[in-house]
């Protein structure tokens, strides 16, 4: 898999001692238990072996369980897949799926990284989810974004 073009490169981190959560839909299976993967591949390169990990059927229920989880975790990752289809129902998750995850890591104060591809249609999804054959991976992309940010909100708390 070679990176897509402007994916910044994602150094190893050293993020052992964080509580790291993923919540993950399982609406279009095979693309999110790849991103899952890739987000797990990344938890353990980083020192965290064992994140929480909660299923939720679809995009629209993630933010509420991501709001749960960021009271008791450092970083929160938000995994799903949403194609869309021929009626507005596609643009109503994307935003209220996208605003609700901003405002749980605002209010939380807690690094909430949105993995919840949004594709026209499901090979672009495919090509996003960290398989074999994709160009990118969503997951650890997601997962690597929310434990640095996690780092960092560490660091600047411990100056203060």
């Amino acid at each position: 898999m070679s990176p897509a073009a402007g994916v910044p490169e994602f150094p190893p981190l050293d993020a052992s001692g964080l509580r790291l959560a993923i919540v993950a839909s399982t609406w279009h299976a095979e693309i999110c238990d790849a991103l899952l993967a890739g987000a797990r591949k990344v938890a353990s390169e980083s020192g965290i072996d064992d994140p929480t990990v909660v299923r939720v059927i679809g995009a629209i229920e993630i933010p509420v369980v991501s709001q749960e989880l960021a009271r008791n975790h450092d970083a929160v990752v938000a995994l799903g897949v949403v194609i869309r289809g021929q009626t507005p129902h596609f643009d109503y998750v994307c935003d209220a799926v996208t605003q609700g995850l901003t405002r749980v890591s605002l209010d939380a104060s807690t690094p909430v990284a949105n993995g919840v591809l949004t594709t026209d249609t499901e090979q672009q999804a495919l090509d996003r989810a960290g398989l074999p054959e994709s160009a990118e991976d969503k997951g650890a992309q997601a997962t690597a974004a929310a434990l640095q940010t996690a780092l960092t909100l560490r660091d600047l708390r411990a100056r203060s």
